[in-house]
Parts: C-alpha cells; structure tokens; sequence
C-alpha cells in the first residue's frame, strides 16, 4: 500500500499517470492512486442493484445524470464531486464513448484514474459509477468482417472491466434493419449482437460484482422508438441470451433528440420538440414487464433547463449528458481565446473534407 497522499501530491500523480514520459510510469501512478482510493473507501461499482430496485417498483421519480467527460477529465470530475457532496446527491455516473475514447485519446485505465483522483482530491466516499456508453458496432466494418468487428468489442469491453468499468452500454442499434418485413426481422441483428455481448460480459465480470448491462432499440438522430419496438427487441434479445444470463438493467431509446443538438447556420442549438409521452410508456413497459430501471435518454445536455423535471417525471432511468459539459469548458471565459483560434485552424485545415455541404463555418466547427 502506498504512503498517503493528499492535496499537491494527488495533482502531480494524475499528471504522471496521464502525461508520465513511459507507460510504466504512468501504470505505477496509476496503481498508486487506485490503492489509495480503495483505503479511502472509494471503488468502482456497478448500478445494477439501484435499476433492479426500479424494477420491482422500489422507488419513483428519480432519473441518473451520466456525464461524459471529453476532455480536462480529472478537473472537471473534480466539479461534479463538489456538486454531488454540496447538493447532497444520490447516484450519477461517469461515462465515455468508444468513439470519444478515441478522438480524446483516454484510454479506460486513464479515465478511471482521474475519475478517482478526483474523488480523493475533494473527499467523496462510497461507490463510483463509471460506465462504458455507446459500445457501439460499425455498421460498416460489421458488414464486411462481422467476427472481427464482434471481436474487437469483445477487446474492448475486456479492457474496459479490467480498468473498473462496471456498467456497459451495447450499442447494436446500428444493425437494425428497418427495410425488413416485421420488427423482429428489423431487429434481429440488434438481439444477437447485444446477447452475445451480454454473455461475455458475464463471462469476465469480477467476483461479487454483476455489471450493469445496457441495450439501446434505437439510434440517436433516427426515428423514435415505440413500444412495440421494444417487445420485438426483447422477446429476440432473451431467446439469443438464453436461461440463467442476467439480462440488461435498462434500454436506450429514440425520443427525438440528436447527439451535440441540431446546430443552427450562426452556431445557435435549435429547440427539439422531445416525445416525453413516449419515454414515459417505453419506461413503463421496461420496469413493469421486464424488470429493468428503465428506459435511458441520450444527447439531452443541450435541451432548456427547464425541461430537466420531466425526465423523472415520467420514469427515466437515466438521462446522459456530453455536449454540454464540453460547451461549457469552450464557451468559459476563462477559455484562452488564443487556444481557441488554433483549435478552429486545426480543424478547418486538416477536416474540411468532413464539412457538410450548405454547413456555415459555425456549424462545421460545432460539429467537428
């Protein structure tokens, strides 16, 4: 066990766990606040037990924030624990994409570290939420070598657990096929998919922990899901799973909105017209005919405030939250506005090729 640590000396581990000259010195930082958090009674957990508790009609009326953090990781987590002690709030998660795991180069050991340095630093106690979100397949690369691609989740997915991921996210959604006759045709590819990785996922997961699995029926940005949208998916997604496998905790659904909001030509974010109606009956259904939390809303952070109270309102089990988080980091004052213009160099130089013809330069810059 590593000699405590506090105050300075937890800013100059995450530093060499993050930015460290070699990978053994980043891992051995790594180890050291991870061995420090556990004395402190801070682990990573899975939040299985609270959706099951939803399930059973436990509790009404409160929806889980899950916050995808991009970038400025540790410091930012270390607001969202200042708020959560201040505020005396319950469960949230953190979360981060595949992709953004990608284009922000945070690797899952990176990620977690900061999660709990950053509870360290502003002393929380008690179990983290840290969540894998959109573990999406490529439609495109599934097409071509299906097994490679499955493959090459299953990697990821291991990666993942093993850095304190307790709570994953199967995006299959992209392999729905709605040009075929029924639902259960639609989405048949989705149930596979999404049971095969359920299965591993049970397969690898820590003694005495059960993770957190979610599914999603329908694709952000798409069209909205329906009830019987998600009785097709779950009657296939049992049948591929099998008897004595935990199924998922919750089901991510369409609703109306899109990931990043729709970016208006001057950069504004237009208002999006949310079927709550929907979310209410799709929630629901997925407490009371199969036991999960819920049904999960994505790409909510740039909708108004004051549309926030409906979310528990009508039963969701968790809202995710990115865009807006990274706007205010962007859009802070404090944000070196010289920094910012190379930021907008770099990308209309090296990315114009992704500008959608009729984009201004607003809404390239937005969106990339």
């Amino acid at each position: 066990m590593s000699k405590p640590l506090t105050g300075d000396r937890i800013d100059g581990l995450v530093e060499q766990a993050v930015f460290g000259a070699d990978e053994p010195v980043r891992e051995k930082s790594r180890r050291q606040i991870r061995e420090l958090a556990a004395s402190q009674g801070i682990y990573p957990a899975s939040i299985q037990g609270l959706y099951e508790a939803a399930g059973r009609g436990a509790y009404h009326n409160k929806t889980v924030p899950a916050i995808n953090i991009r970038g400025m990781t540790y410091q930012v987590a270390r607001a969202v624990f200042r708020a959560a002690l201040k505020h005396e709030v319950g469960a949230f998660i953190f979360e981060i994409a595949r992709s953004e795991m990608g284009y922000t180069k945070q690797k899952p050991a990176e990620y977690v570290t900061c999660v709990l340095a950053a509870a360290i630093k502003e002393g929380f106690q008690g179990p983290v939420f840290i969540q894998g979100d959109h573990f999406q397949m490529n439609q495109k690369r599934y097409r071509a070598e299906p097994r490679q691609e499955i493959e090459g989740m299953k990697a990821l997915i291991q990666e993942a657990v093993s850095a304190g991921f307790y709570n994953i996210d199967i995006d299959a959604s992209t392999l729905v096929d709605i040009d075929r006759e029924s639902l259960e045709q639609q989405q048949e590819e989705n149930c596979r998919v999404t049971a095969e990785m359920t299965r591993f996922i049970r397969s690898i997961e820590p003694a005495g922990v059960t993770i957190s699995v979610g599914g999603e029926i329908g694709e952000v940005g798409k069209q909205n899901s329906t009830v019987e949208d998600l009785r097709a998916f779950m009657s296939g997604y049992r049948a591929h799973t099998g008897p004595g496998i935990k199924g998922i905790s919750k089901i991510s659904v369409q609703t109306g909105t899109t990931h990043g909001g729709v970016v208006l030509p001057d950069g504004a974010i237009a208002s999006v017209e949310l079927d709550f109606d929907t979310l209410k009956a799709l929630s629901k259904i997925a407490r009371e005919e199969y036991g999960m939390g819920g049904a999960v809303q994505h790409g909510a952070s740039t909708l108004p405030d004051e549309a926030f109270h409906l979310f528990p309102e009508v039963g969701t089990a968790e809202v995710h939250l990115a865009t807006g988080f990274q706007n205010i980091i962007y859009d802070s004052p404090h944000f070196p506005p010289e920094l910012m213009q190379t930021i907008n160099r770099h990308l209309l130089q090296q990315y114009s090729d992704e500008r959608k013809s009729g984009d201004t330069e607003e809404q390239f810059l937005y969106k990339t």
